[in-house]
């Protein structure tokens, strides 16, 4: 057996081929060889006439990390041997005898090369001839024959820390890091050039379809950097803890804008260029204003004489549902507003905001949906579940089973606690008891300080407010508003209206949550302000986590829709109270600069009905700031994060709203959510309780 297969052997010759690069030497490691027979004999071959066919294929190898492949149990005769990568080089014809080994060698005439030049600040010339700590080492590779030809076939494969240059990838540089000897390393990858060989049949050449790779090293040595003498007053700071950008940045810059669109100043403006003065018309105003034509078509009411309060009631439906749903909003981004606010809260922003929302923050659901990463997490949830278009002028949805696309992809950034917080300020109360003495009906109790009042000067105002009252049918309660609050949130109403609440469901740990997450932002703040100290952001993301899952829960049937009918409820009381004809019939403070025009005359109703005695204008900030920080905590995925640089980033986002909140609370309530030693009775107890019992001990000091 031993001496068949030595005879064997003894019949058969093998070939060594060698593949490197004539002027450094450098191997060429998986590069395709293919080996034809050549019956004609060594002495007919010509190498400009000779053409492949794949019928006398006989054997494929790829060259190894040392530029060598071997091709054994050759039968003797002559072979041609084929280079098959680029660049273009001519095939060899070699004798194979048997028992023996035959060498091929292609030596690739590139004549590659890394040329090295340093560039510095203070070299005047921009090229130094030595390299020095903190300079750029700038590597030009080169090589010989028609480059035009062969660079479309070649890519250049860098080592970490080179980077290349745009207009050309052949251009690579770094910045020195430290002195002594270094080396510029980088890989010439060539293609693979078109072959018979591909086409014969039972040769496997997916392992010669990956590029033919050639080194390339250049060392050189690093000076350290002479030092430079410093003189003068020298004066030397520390700064806050950097961060980094997070992709939700563009969130809570969209949550702080859509809210800040949805203020009564922009609605008030809205009123004014849409009744009053059509020259201030902005690009802006078109929206609201085509809603609102298509919706005054379709809005009616069942009664007389009241066609001033139906316009008013379709103005503020259109302006409500076009701020509201930011995610559809164009020209929510301000860039350079955007920026800034950054800046001030000492986050970078190394992308245009709008870009990384687009491309970078918003999730595909399966349908082709772009949501938010929150909301597809519930969209995954419920794979079975179909999605259906709104259609018609005010989108009435299929009557059948499944999710509207346009609540999924675009919700209304609405928050119920801004509702909740205006009406602790008594604005629906002020509105209440001036519709009460407008049917001339009295206040229950022994006195009613509105009864000597004229209503005379509410004249004008005549048609708004027979609308709005004979209109009370079809607005929210504010026993249905109470149950949405403890449902949202926990947090209730107090007094008679609101008597045998018997909630089904509620929050009950969310004020609790909520107030933690405030103290421990405030105890971050402290450590930020520190400059000597890194802040902890872990605490908040914990705080945000627990804060995010209770309003999660609370996300119920009516979470949609409630909200933004309150909204439009409370916008319109707002506006009427603002109306010059309140400022006779109520004695307002003239002097006091309230920041929109309806509130003195909500504080002017409280002082006359000796209802609390804090200004309307903490209830307003609690409402606002509480509001931008709920969407926030809400719509963000807090569940799926685990690294503390968005709690961190969040925190500094929204600085100045969360210590508004806790200065606003503090003055409405008396509790301070700052002080080091915590009460954590008084936190969580409900702010209406805490309400009552200030106006108790104001009573008692009166």
């Amino acid at each position: 057996m031993s001496s068949k297969n030595n005879l064997k052997d003894a019949r058969t010759g093998s070939l060594e081929v060698t593949v490197h690069e004539a002027q450094t030497g450098a191997p060429v490691s998986n590069g395709a060889v293919s080996v034809y027979r050549h019956p004609a004999g060594i002495d007919s071959f010509e190498a400009a006439r000779w053409t492949p066919s794949y019928e006398v294929l006989e054997a494929t190898a790829v060259t190894g990390s040392a530029g060598e492949a071997t091709v054994a149990n050759l039968a003797p005769g002559s072979y041609v041997v084929v280079y098959e990568h680029y660049p273009l080089t001519e095939p060899r014809c070699v004798k194979v005898d048997g028992g023996c080994r035959a060498v091929v060698c292609f030596q690739l005439a590139l004549e590659l090369r890394a040329e090295l030049s340093y560039e510095t600040v203070d070299c005047q010339a921009n090229t130094c001839s030595v390299a020095r700590v903190a300079d750029r080492v700038v590597a030009t590779i080169r090589f010989s024959g028609n480059q035009s030809d062969l660079k479309p076939h070649v890519r250049l494969l860098p080592t970490p820390g080179w980077i290349a240059r745009e207009d050309d990838p052949y251009v690579l540089s770094r910045v020195v890091r430290h002195a002594g000897p270094q080396q510029f390393e980088a890989v010439l990858a060539f293609e693979r050039r078109p072959s018979a060989a591909a086409l014969a049949p039972g040769i496997n050449m997916a392992p010669l379809a990956a590029p033919a790779m050639i080194g390339i090293r250049q060392g050189f040595v690093a000076d350290e950097r002479t030092p430079s003498p410093i003189s003068g007053n020298i004066g030397v700071s520390m700064t806050r803890t950097e961060t980094e950008p997070t992709d939700d940045l563009p969130l809570w810059t969209l949550i702080r804008n859509s809210t800040d669109a949805m203020s009564f100043t922009n609605y008030l403006n809205f009123m004014d260029a849409l009744f009053c003065t059509p020259a201030n018309r902005t690009a802006a105003f078109d929206a609201k204003s085509q809603l609102f034509e298509q919706l005054r078509q379709r809005r009616a009411l069942p009664f007389n004489d009241s066609e001033a309060y139906r316009v008013l009631k379709v103005a503020t439906e259109a302006f409500v549902m076009v701020n509201c749903g930011v995610l559809s909003q164009p020209n929510m981004f301000n860039p350079v507003e955007d920026q800034a606010y950054l800046d001030r809260r000492d986050i970078p922003a190394t992308r245009d905001l709008e870009t990384t929302f687009n491309a970078d923050y918003l999730e595909t659901t399966v349908d082709g949906t772009k949501v938010l990463p929150y909301l597809a997490i519930i969209r995954r949830k419920l794979p079975d579940v179909p999605i259906h278009l709104l259609r018609g002028i005010e989108g009435e949805a299929d009557l059948c089973f499944g999710i509207v696309q346009q609540k999924l992809a675009n919700p209304c950034l609405l928050e119920l606690i801004w509702s909740y917080w205006h009406e602790e300020g008594m604005l629906v109360q002020t509105m209440n008891a001036i519709t009460q003495r407008f049917q001339n009906v009295r206040a229950l109790g022994r006195d009613d300080p509105l009864a000597n009042l004229e209503i005379d000067p509410l004249r004008p105002l005549n048609n708004l407010i027979w609308g709005y009252t004979q209109d009370e049918q079809h607005r929210l309660t504010v026993v249905r508003r109470n149950y949405e609050y403890d449902h949202h949130y926990g947090v209730r109403l107090d007094g008679k209206a609101v008597q045998h609440f018997r909630p089904a469901d509620t929050r009950s740990k969310f004020l609790e949550a909520f107030h933690y997450l405030l103290r421990l932002c405030t105890a971050f703040y402290r450590q930020d302000d520190d400059t000597t100290v890194k802040a902890d952001a872990f605490p908040v993301l914990n705080g945000l986590k627990e804060v995010h899952l209770i309003l999660s829960q609370g996300a119920h049937n009516q979470f949609g829709d409630l909200p933004s009918t309150a909204r439009i409820e409370m916008l319109m009381q707002q506006w009427m109270l603002a109306r010059p004809e309140f400022r006779e019939f109520l004695p307002t403070r003239i002097m006091v600069a309230y920041p929109e025009p309806w509130m003195d005359r909500v504080d002017a109703m409280k002082k006359l009905q000796g209802w609390s005695d804090t200004s309307v204008m903490h209830f307003r900030s609690l409402a606002m700031f509480g509001e931008q920080v709920l969407l926030s905590v809400r719509y963000g995925a807090w569940s799926d994060i685990y690294e503390p640089t968005q709690a961190f980033n969040w925190a500094r986002f929204w600085r100045p709203q969360i210590q508004g909140y806790i200065h606003a609370y503090r003055a409405a309530t008396g509790v301070d959510l700052t002080v080091d030693a915590r009460d954590p009775k008084a936190e969580g107890t409900l702010p209406s309780i805490l309400l009552r019992r200030r106006l108790e001990q104001q009573a008692r000091m009166a």
